[in-house]
């Protein structure tokens, strides 16, 4: 985040608005919900949020964070949806069709404004509860596919809360046939699930396949479990990795841990 300006004349007009701001405003920002969105991978990324159908937008639904900085935003307390981190972004070409983030693209806009991401996308899944003492949930999925490591935590910190990184990356480990590779076709950039990439019943969980009984863990998604042993590996996933929380404040991370598939 930006320091402000050290000139009183340019902040002046916000202190005096915050002033007359309506008492319901800070009643308003009382009962929101905080997320504290962290960048430690050693690259710049554009985090990005969708609201599930009548939620509204979050923090324009996407913006640029470097990496090392932490911006934060907030969700009304019954808000649900979905929140990303995009790669390799650039929107200078955003008239035409090419996207504008090599992962986790939103009709190659930075402000995704409701639009969700193009997959695969590593996504955090939220369902927000209002009222004392409601308890949140969320999960971090790969049902979608990987892009990039995230974990979650309280403020303060509640073990009961956290969701933590990978042990290592599913794009280092991906096979041929998963694999979204950068353009120069030398790195891999993402890992599809299999649903993804094959579009199969029994990968998607779906039709015959549509009940836990029937949709079991594959190769594929016991192997997005084993490097990411806290995630969503595949539609009917068990135990479930379903997290209940009655925190007010939590903290994304996007790459927790020291290493980089990028």
């Amino acid at each position: 985040m930006r320091p402000l300006g050290s000139h009183l004349s340019a902040v002046l007009p916000t202190i005096l608005c915050l002033l007359l701001l309506p008492s319901g405003h800070a009643a308003d920002d009382q009962l929101a919900i905080t997320f504290h969105i962290r960048n430690r991978c050693p690259f710049a990324i554009w985090p990005a949020a969708a609201p599930n159908a009548g939620h509204p937008v979050i923090a324009g639904g996407g913006f640029f964070l470097p990496s090392g900085m932490t911006k934060r935003i907030q969700a009304p307390p019954s808000w649900n949806g979905r929140l990303w981190g995009r790669t390799g972004c650039d929107f200078t070409n955003n008239a035409t069709s090419k996207p504008g983030c090599r992962t986790g693209d939103c009709l190659g806009l930075l402000a995704c404004n409701g639009t969700v991401g193009l997959p695969p996308a590593t996504l955090l899944e939220v369902t927000l509860q209002a009222g004392r003492g409601a308890r949140s949930f969320y999960d971090v999925s790969l049902v979608d596919g990987y892009n990039l490591p995230v974990s979650v935590s309280s403020r303060p910190a509640d073990p009961e809360c956290f969701i933590g990184g990978c042990r290592r990356s599913p794009a280092g480990d991906c096979p041929a046939e998963l694999q979204v590779t950068d353009e120069d076709g030398r790195s891999v950039a993402a890992c599809k699930s299999a649903c993804l990439a094959f579009d199969l019943d029994q990968f998607c969980c779906r039709n015959a396949y549509a009940t836990p009984a029937a949709c079991r863990a594959t190769a594929y998604s016991r192997a997005f479990k084993d490097a990411c042993p806290s995630y969503v590996s595949y539609a009917f996933d068990t135990p479930t990795p379903l997290v209940a929380c009655a925190a007010k404040e939590y903290v994304v991370t996007f790459c927790p841990s020291t290493w980089s598939s990028f």
